[in-house]
């Protein structure tokens, strides 16, 4: 016969029993976790702490005068230089390696240009011939350097009023030479790295831009609202009948002399991501060349009737220079800036009386 238990045991008994419960349910959820089970409601907070995004990537760096990128590169000026256009002239050497080109109607109906060269320089340029009255207005919103050989006092002094440093053949600067497979006056040479070294303190920078520009071809203005065209037909006296000719794939309009193709000393065809056509006037001056004709200049500080090509397409803008050291700005019909593609440009001062533009 059992033993009988006090009641103070029975009460001990009781007590404990729920202890024991509670151990056996903790050791049988303990080993469903560890099966991989879930049977918890215990929620884990979660940290409420969003990761930052990462910063945005800095702005691409752009070279001034085509909108293209450059890539950290050392500041250095902007290089003007007067290249000549005459049949003895041709093929010029580095034209197609300029940013800009400016094309002008000098005495006898003939064209020089002035190139300017910052993004890319090439090995030689040439042949390099005398500053005309225009050419400080042209070069002035660069803030750089001006290559030339010869000109009258009067003209070479307007270049340096204008801010520009004066790099000139007859004054002995560094960088000229003559070549012999051309007669003089058609063979003067320059090495543009030659030309740099000599910026003075006070021309070192970068160009500031010198046309508003689309950060992509097909967001330029002539693009996104221009009329297609595959030929500018030009006439900028009555030698001078230079032509433009859009070509899908080179992407960039083509020069002819005439209806002889443009090139390079290189043999590389020339031509322009955009040619912009300002309608200037264009007046005599006092001065004559040698054979009598009198120096013509053209007038900047000005406003008129412009052309724009890009892409091709044209379209009809105005354009306005308010000082000689401002730059041109060129509007649309709607009076927003007219935006060229990244890429190189022409510039063509066609006269109001004399010259033409014919699109087709």
């Amino acid at each position: 016969m059992a033993p009988r238990r006090s009641s103070a045991d029975a009460g001990r008994a009781t007590r404990r029993r729920p202890r024991a419960a509670v151990l056996l349910v903790g050791v049988a959820l303990a080993g469903v976790a560890a099966c991989g089970g879930s049977t918890g409601t215990t929620a884990v907070a979660e940290s409420t702490t969003a990761t930052p995004p990462p910063p945005p990537p800095p702005p691409p760096v752009l070279w001034p005068l085509t909108g293209l990128e450059s890539g950290p590169v050392d500041p250095r000026p902007a290089l003007a230089v007067k290249v000549e256009n005459s049949v003895a002239a041709r093929p010029q050497t580095g034209l197609g390696a300029a940013d800009l080109v400016w094309e002008q109607v000098v005495e006898g109906g003939i064209t020089r240009y002035v190139a300017v060269y910052h993004s890319t320089l090439p090995a030689g340029i040439g042949p390099i011939r005398s500053v005309r009255p225009m050419d400080a207005a042209i070069a002035a919103p660069l803030h750089g350097l001006f290559a030339f050989s010869g000109g009258l006092a009067g003209y070479v002094d307007a270049v340096a009023d204008a801010g520009l440093q004066v790099l000139s053949n007859d004054a002995g600067a560094g960088g000229f030479s003559r070549t012999t497979d051309r007669p003089a006056p058609h063979n003067v040479h320059a090495d543009p790295l030659l030309f740099l070294a000599q910026a003075d303190p006070g021309h070192q920078a970068a160009p500031p831009p010198q046309f508003d520009l689309a950060a992509t071809a097909d967001q330029a203005t002539a693009v996104t609202a221009g009329t297609p065209a595959t030929n500018l037909a030009l006439t900028l006296s009555g030698v001078s009948h230079p032509q433009w000719t859009w070509s899908s794939p080179d992407a960039r309009w083509l020069r002819s002399e005439g209806s002889a193709p443009a090139v390079g000393a290189d043999g590389a065809r020339l031509g322009a991501t955009n040619v912009v056509v300002l309608r200037v006037d264009v007046r005599a001056t006092a001065a004559r060349d040698p054979a009598g004709n009198a120096v013509p200049e053209t007038v900047l500080v000005a406003e008129g009737e412009a052309l724009v090509a890009t892409g091709g397409k044209t379209v009809a803008a105005t354009w306005v220079k308010s000082g000689v050291g401002e730059r041109v700005v060129l509007r649309g019909a709607d009076g927003n800036a007219v935006r060229l593609a990244p890429g190189n440009t022409w510039v063509e001062l066609v006269p109001n009386s004399g010259g033409a533009v014919a699109v087709s």
